[in-house]
């Protein structure tokens, strides 16, 4: 969108932000006693320690926002109402992981999410690619990141039968 003032834009971008991170908070308040579970889980030997994960989801929420913004920026949400969806339906997904894997301690379910998600990443990585190939390029992390994740979850969830059902 050409006609944008740099107030319109910056506006936008402050709105994604504030879009993704609330989206991130919801999942934060599910994992407010994730770092004690997590550390009581058996894992495998490849599992990073707990304290990687804040770091690297700031950095990837981060991502996400740029990303979605640069894609509104060009016809904003009328103009890529399927790709700015596919972006708001995966950041429900992302966000309900956290509430089956760590406050409903649900490892099946969880990882049924994780894989749905997925899904909705990549779709929302090619969407984005064809409005602003950019905004592709800053999913890639994201997308690598949560099949990292899968792998992780179903470990996890494999090795600790009684307590994530």
């Amino acid at each position: 969108m050409t006609s944008l003032t740099r107030r319109q834009q910056f506006m936008g971008l402050i709105g994604w932000f504030i879009a993704s991170f609330a989206i991130s908070a919801v999942g934060a308040i599910a994992s407010i006693e994730a770092r004690n579970f997590y550390a009581g889980l058996v894992q495998p030997e490849w599992a990073p320690p707990g304290w990687v994960f804040g770091p690297v989801w700031t950095l990837l929420f981060a991502l996400m926002a740029i990303a979605a913004w640069l894609v509104w920026r060009k016809g904003g949400f009328h103009a890529h109402r399927i790709a700015l969806s596919l972006f708001i339906i995966q950041l429900l997904f992302n966000a309900l992981w956290s509430w089956l894997f760590f406050a409903w301690r649900l490892g099946g379910p969880a990882f049924a999410d994780i894989l749905l998600l997925w899904g909705l990443i990549l779709a929302t990585l090619i969407a984005f690619w064809h409005v602003q190939r950019l905004a592709g390029i800053l999913l890639v992390p994201y997308l690598l990141w949560v099949s990292f994740a899968a792998f992780l979850n179903y470990a996890v969830w494999q090795l600790n039968p009684a307590l994530l059902g």
